[in-house]
This record gives C-alpha cells, sequence and structure tokens, in this order.
C-alpha cells in the first residue's frame, strides 16, 4: 500500500486521532520504502503499455517493488495484484 492511501482513508473518514494513531503504531513496525528512479521508470513504462482500464501506477510501482524484493503476496482487495501473478490476502 503506498504512504499516500494509507495517510488519506484514515484522515478523511476517521479523523485526525485515526491518522494519528496509524502513524505512531502501525507505520512504526513497517518497513517504509521510498522508490527509486529505474522503479518508477519501469512502472510508467508498465502503465503507458497497459489497456486504457489497467491497474493504477501506484499498483504498478507495487508491483515492481514487490517482484525486485521476491514478494509473492499482498494485502489487497482489487483483484489487480490477483491479475499481476501475485497471491492476495485476505
Amino acid at each position: 500500500m503506498s504512504l499516500l492511501r494509507a495517510w488519506l482513508w484514515p484522515r478523511r473518514r476517521l479523523g485526525p486521532d485515526a491518522l494519528r494513531a496509524l502513524l505512531e503504531d502501525v507505520l512504526a513496525i513497517v518497513e517504509i520504502v521510498f522508490v527509486d528512479e529505474p522503479t518508477h521508470r519501469a512502472a510508467v513504462g508498465a502503465l503507458l503499455a497497459s489497456p486504457r482500464r489497467g491497474p493504477s501506477l501506484v499498483d504498478l510501482v507495487s508491483f515492481e517493488l514487490m517482484r525486485e524484493r521476491g514478494i509473492r503476496a499482498a494485502f489487497a482487495f482489487d483483484q489487480d495484484f490477483r491479475r499481476a501473478g501475485f497471491d492476495t490476502v485476505p
């Protein structure tokens, strides 16, 4: 999940206390990976080559990072990760 998505959802839907809890409690125990230029370029290339209604750039960046790191499963509710060959939870 991108940090942008992780930050926007609780702030918009649940308010600043939920955002604070996310930042202090949840994100403190996960690894944050900043996207480098080659990964970004690969994702943009995939975006330009994908169908009009294909995965978002955020998802394509996630796919690139997951492949680079050998990650096979994602916590995702949409089918884009499964269509890209990853296992999904739930």
